[in-house]
């Protein structure tokens, strides 16, 4: 260390000299290393360096020790001497109040910050306010010397008034708390650092002045709060109990009532109703508690006094006087209060849904069967309804408050107001015409109750009645066209009228009423064939052949179908024998007029016609022509028909030709033909024929698909059990292995063949010949495409590139 002194005694300003000096001091002590600090601060007073690692390691030193300890005295000395030269650093400066604040001495460290704020420049006092505000929150600082503190710091920067309030509220100042409240949300520009908006602030405010009603004057909270409830549309329920709390604490409690009255009736939301309502109802649950407990302790005191009040007269007066002019003695006013607002419940909050939607349809009669048992309570409401509703925003069906409100009158027996309001109901302009008509057939079926039938019809023609010319006019030059111009135009309203007709007025007034409608084009082919039956019944015949032969003019298909079916069996029941001709020409206009689809009734009622009055030949034609035209999944039942009508009339060889002729024809699906196929095999079993069953089974077998088609194979199988031999019955096992094997080997089927042939692409364009072993290999000894082969070569016809269905069809045409 004497080359450090020695050095040092020649040039004792050089900083780096002291703090290789200071660095190679191995001496651990701080009272040996200050005064070397001491010695380098004598010769370089200016030096932050030395300062600052001196102050630091000081403060190191008595970290450990208590605050009352002389060390704490000298370190403060050496902070006071430190900043003569070095008051122009806060980190200094924050080092020495840091170690103020912990010494706990606040009148010294008060005045410390003091003096650092006014020796610092501006912009370095964000650094000094930081630790400043740590001091002022401690305990034991008086909330004086805080609430100056903070004062002065909102005129260095203003945006930090919510610490000031949090401070406040931590300090119970409530006036003064409220007071900054105000001013923040009254200062349009405020904007929080603490990332609270407006409506969080509104909601803090109503709590604070609720909850301290009697400590805060000065304030308009009813306003205030008033304010904020349109300015925040949600939590307004929250507001509106705050406003009426506030009231509570200042033990106005009518005042408290009104409000929750108020909230109740003005919030939109069930949210916020349920949130005031829920509140309201403690709030009588609360008083009428009170009071009741109230009530038990004055009647003991008044059994333990009784005797001496009887001598006194001046208790006696007083309590006689509050008997009169006092309201105390109200529980049971509380308690009707608190059933009262209980009842009151569904009311209120159908009230909520109607403000948010006065023209909702279905919460008005809900509203109306609130009132149930109160008739009048129940017009009133209907009254507000119909007036309230517009029928062009309405959500539901306005016209059914009308009628509802008419049929209130009605089960009071009071018809005449019934009427009125019908009256009323049938000029409002609805949405649709359908709820006008609806309005009409009520208003009639009323009259029709209290046996005014008269009126019942007269209300149909007023209905019913075209608007004039100068009507239609004045409408559409006004450009808004009302229901009541397309009321004439209804058909339920039509259908209703004239179902009124034909029990209550003439043939002659219905059949104006039916030619009406015709003429109005808007008739249904059920009221055509209504119409047509109407004058059956009254014996014109010809008449309602005529409306029939209207309607089938007037529709095509599918809605002409009915027309026709009643048409023509009304026609042949009438004229079948008498008039074939006729028929004859209106089953082939019906089956010229009708899809492919729709043709089979008609085809069914045509032949039956042949058999009952004319040819049996001809029926055969009709259900043969029939098969060719009904859509292919009809086709096997028609043939079932043609099939059991042929056996009643011609017998077997008929019933072969027919049997021959499905299984040929080109349009029956290959699993009916299958089917054909079974039924013919066991037709001529019944026979006898066993040859040709067994023909029919070989020939229907090429197919039949043993593991789709189970059912023909096990047909054949109980045929060859019961009527085969060994042989026989093995070559049946031969083909259905055959058929099994090709259809593992991918040979394309009749359909596909068929499919590929119209579209025009062959997909097997290669085919592969197995030699003769292979083929005896795979098919068992029963070379079935050899057998083929031979049978070609003896038929000379050309088969092969034909599918089995085409195969089988050429064969049976060859045997006929």
């Amino acid at each position: 260390m004497s080359s450090y002194e020695s050095e040092l005694l020649r040039n004792p300003y050089s900083l780096k000299l002291w703090c290789r000096y200071l660095t190679a001091q191995t001496e651990p002590s701080f009272e040996k290393r200050s005064v070397v600090y001491e010695r380098a601060l004598e010769a370089l007073p200016n030096s932050y360096k030395l300062w600052h690692a001196y102050l630091q390691e000081h403060l190191e030193f008595v970290r450990n020790l208590p605050v009352s300890d002389p060390q704490y005295q000298i370190l403060n000395n050496t902070f006071e001497r430190a900043l003569v030269t070095m008051n122009k650093f806060p980190k200094i400066w924050i080092m020495y109040l840091t170690s103020l604040t912990k010494q706990k001495l606040v009148t010294k460290t008060r005045k410390a910050f003091d003096r650092a704020l006014r020796a610092l420049p501006v912009t370095q006092h964000e650094k000094i306010w930081e630790t400043f505000l740590v001091f002022v929150s401690q305990k034991g600082v008086p909330i004086e010397t805080c609430l100056r503190v903070y004062k002065r710091y909102l005129k260095y920067d203003k945006s930090h008034v919510e610490d000031l309030i949090e401070f406040l509220l931590n300090s119970e100042l409530w006036q003064e708390a409220a007071e900054r409240f105000v001013s923040v949300l009254n200062d349009d520009r405020f904007s929080s650092i603490k990332r609270k908006t407006k409506h969080r602030m509104w909601l803090e405010f109503c709590d604070l002045i609720v909850k301290n009603a009697s400590e805060i004057f000065g304030l308009n909270v009813d306003a205030i709060i008033r304010e904020g409830i349109r300015k925040f549309s949600d939590e307004v329920g929250r507001l509106w109990t705050s406003l009426a709390d506030f009231y509570i604490r200042r033990k106005l409690f009518e005042k408290a009532r009104d409000v929750f009255e108020e909230g109740m009736t003005t919030v939109v939301t069930v949210r916020d109703f349920s949130l005031i309502f829920d509140a309201y109802l403690q709030f009588e649950e609360s008083l009428l508690a009170l009071k009741m407990d109230e009530d038990e302790y004055d009647d003991g005191d008044e059994e333990e006094e009784e005797e001496d009040d009887r001598l006194n007269v001046g208790k006696l007066d007083e309590k006689i006087k509050r008997f009169w002019l006092s309201d105390e003695k109200d529980v049971d006013l509380r308690l009707t209060r608190l059933e009262r607002l209980m009842d009151r419940r569904g009311e209120l909050a159908n009230s909520v849904v109607l403000r948010q939607n006065p023209h909702n349809v279905e919460q008005w009669h809900r509203r109306v069967k609130i009132f149930e048992g109160n008739p009048s309570k129940q017009i009133l409401t209907y009254t507000e309804a119909v007036r309230t509703i517009d029928p062009m925003k309405a959500v539901g069906k306005p016209h059914t408050l009308w009628v509802a409100f008419a049929k209130s009158y009605e089960t009071q027996n009071d018809v005449a107001n019934a009427q009125v309001i019908f009256e009323k109901a049938v000029q409002v302009n609805y949405k649709d015409v359908d709820s006008l008509v609806s309005v009409w057939c009520e208003y009639a079926e009323m009259e029709l109750r209290h046996k005014n039938f008269k009126g019942a019809l007269e209300l149909m023609r007023q209905a019913t009645a075209e608007p004039s010319v100068e009507v239609k006019r004045r409408v559409a030059a006004d450009g808004n066209e009302p229901v009541q111009i397309k009321l004439h135009t209804s058909v339920r309203l039509w259908t209703f009228y004239v179902d009124l007709e034909e029990s209550l007025g003439t043939l002659e007034s219905t059949r104006s009423v039916y030619e009406r409608i015709l003429d109005l084009r808007i008739a249904t082919p059920q009221i055509i064939i209504n119409y047509a039956m109407l004058l059956e019944d009254n014996k014109y015949f010809e008449d309602a052949f005529k409306v029939y032969e209207r309607g089938v003019k007037i529709f095509k298909y599918p809605h002409v179908k009915d027309i026709w079916v009643t048409y023509l069996s009304k026609f042949v029941k009438r004229y079948g024998k008498s008039k074939l001709e006729r028929c004859r020409e209106l089953f082939e206009r019906a089956i010229e007029a009708a899809p492919s689809e729709a043709v089979r009734p008609l085809y069914v009622q045509y032949a039956k016609l042949e058999e009952d009055y004319g040819l049996a030949k001809r029926a055969m034609r009709i259900y043969d022509q029939a098969t060719k035209v009904v859509p292919a999944n009809e086709k096997l039942s028609m043939y079932e028909i043609y099939i059991a009508r042929a056996a009643e009339v011609f017998g077997v060889p008929k019933i072969r030709e027919i049997f021959k002729q499905a299984i040929v024809s080109d349009g029956l699906r290959e699993k009916d033909t299958i089917r054909m196929c079974i039924r013919y095999a066991e037709l001529e079993t019944r026979l006898g024929e066993i040859y040709r069953a067994r023909e029919i089974y070989v020939q229907s077998s090429q197919l039949a698909d043993p593991p789709s088609d189970g059912d023909f194979w096990k047909k054949w199988h109980d045929f060859e059990v019961q009527h085969g031999n060994e042989d026989t019955f093995r070559n049946m096992l031969c083909i259905k292995r055959s058929a099994s094997v090709a259809k593992n080997l991918g040979f394309v089927s009749v359909g596909v063949q068929e499919s590929q042939k119209e579209s025009g692409i062959l997909q097997n364009q290669e085919e592969i010949d197995l030699p003769e072993d292979v083929l005896d290999e795979v098919f068992g000894g029963c070379n079935i495409r050899k057998r083929d082969d031979e049978a070609e070569n003896e038929n000379g016809d050309g088969e092969t590139g034909l599918g089995a269905l085409e195969r089988m069809r050429k064969r049976i045409r060859q045997g006929n």
